[in-house]
């Protein structure tokens, strides 16, 4: 039977990313030796962190001023090195879930914190609206998009202040007018590649004004200069990162994703709303186009587990709701495709008939 990956991540590859990347975890570019045993510093492995690095600048139109570095592990190291790097004395944090939370949390260590607005009331179901940044803020802060509770910041903000985002479960999903954040950082595991690996966009003239000493590993500045390479990159998720960029690229780069992402959405999102057993949990205006969050409605709320069960027995993988919220969380992102959103809906309807 057919198996249909919903996991919010890690998540779902290109079956050719896959594929290549294991092709040279057997024989790197034909040195016999495998990617996992390779030196960093060999000369055929340089090329891949170049063009990894070129992709990304490409993709996102990133301008001149900007460097993108890969450093190892997730994205909840940037939660302290943002601030390291960029708190002075004040930042500003829009709360839109627990990763914005957490950030939030990290950032406190390091100076004074200002939540300019928070959903933490309505358990995240919506993106806060009509708040306004201090203007001696240093920075703000923003989750872009919420896996958990199925919310998404889909635009750029316009703010007086530095913008900074989490951009780990959408990045790569849509154009991003990079100028107008001085940071940008993403977990690689749902968008980009498999663990082990974070990507940073980051402004070169935005660093070297936080007033502290900063611990060379986790100075930005450390990992602009020596590209990556300052200490053992991890460089079978850089490889991955690589195939998956390529592949992007030959989908039509990521005006095609964003066209994808609204497509998938557009399917499960008006099965949603048409099938009597269930409801969506986020406000309508800022539901994910990666994170389709869903419930059962109250009059079925017992026939939870039924479905979930039913579900895992069509061959969907991964469709359980985060435990603070219940339910159902189809995660779509990049290499999720049409028939596996389908198969999804088919799922719901079949489910529906019976009951």
């Amino acid at each position: 039977m057919k198996k249909y990956n919903f996991n919010a991540g890690p998540s779902m590859l290109p079956r050719e990313v896959i594929e290549a990347t294991a092709q040279q975890c057997l024989d790197f570019n034909g040195s016999g030796l495998s990617l996992m045993e390779i030196s960093h510093r060999a000369k055929d492995f340089q090329p891949v962190v170049d063009e990894a690095v070129a992709l990304v600048k490409e993709l996102l139109q990133v301008p001149e001023g900007y460097s993108v570095i890969f450093l190892g592990g997730g994205a909840s190291l940037e939660f302290c090195m943002i601030p390291y790097n960029f708190l002075i004395k004040k930042a500003a944090y829009l709360n839109t879930g627990v990763w914005a939370k957490k950030a939030m949390k990290e950032a406190k260590l390091f100076g004074e914190v200002v939540e300019v607005a928070s959903s933490a009331d309505a358990n995240y179901t919506f993106i806060p609206k009509d708040w306004s940044v201090p203007a001696d803020a240093d920075y703000l802060h923003i989750t872009t998009n919420n896996t958990i509770y199925g919310t998404e910041i889909r635009q750029d903000l316009d703010v007086p202040v530095r913008l900074i985002a989490d951009m780990s479960s959408d990045i790569f999903s849509r154009p991003v007018d990079v100028k107008k954040y001085d940071a940008i950082y993403a977990g690689a595991q749902k968008n980009l590649a498999m663990a082990g690996v974070t990507i940073i966009i980051v402004k070169d003239d935005a660093l070297g004004k936080a007033p502290r000493q900063i611990p060379t590993m986790l100075d930005y500045r450390t990992h602009v200069e020596k590209g990556s390479m300052f200490n053992t990159p991890p460089v079978v998720p850089i490889y991955c990162a690589l195939e998956n960029l390529r592949w992007i690229k030959r989908q039509g780069g990521v005006e095609a994703m964003d066209r994808l992402a609204r497509q998938r959405a557009e399917i499960v999102y008006g099965e949603i709303d048409r099938n009597k057993c269930f409801v969506g949990t986020a406000k309508e205006e800022d539901r994910s186009l990666m994170n389709l969050c869903f419930v059962m409605a109250p009059e079925y709320k017992e026939l939870e587990k039924e479905f979930l069960d039913f579900a895992t027995a069509k061959g969907m993988v991964g469709v359980k709701g985060h435990r603070s919220v219940g339910g159902f969380r189809a995660s779509c992102y990049n290499a999720q495709t049409i028939e596996g959103v389908n198969a999804l809906v088919d799922c719901m309807k079949e489910f529906e008939s019976q009951h």
